[in-house]
């Protein structure tokens, strides 16, 4: 999931990494297995995103039980999202 670069501006530049001169991506993305290190916790029994308040616009298009979760979710080995519909 890369990004403008300047949507890093606010991001820790631990968390980023530079994929050339206009693109980045979140550190630990760029990879066959990705895992991105702004995450702690444990995949599939909690997550929570350190830097959730300035994520990049990648991170912002993903919404829970939509295609790219789901996507993401089997990845991982994890079942869909029972997401609540009111």
């Amino acid at each position: 999931m890369s990004f403008y670069w300047s949507e890093a501006g606010t991001l820790p530049a631990a968390k980023t990494e530079r994929l050339g001169p206009l693109m980045a991506c979140m550190a630990g993305t760029n990879s066959a297995t990705p895992h991105c290190t702004a995450l702690t916790g444990v995949v599939g029994q909690q997550v929570q995103c350190i830097v959730y308040d300035q994520r990049p616009s990648p991170c912002r298009e993903v919404e829970p039980g939509d295609d790219k979760c789901i996507r993401a979710r089997a990845r991982h080995g994890l079942a869909p999202l029972a997401v609540a519909t009111t």
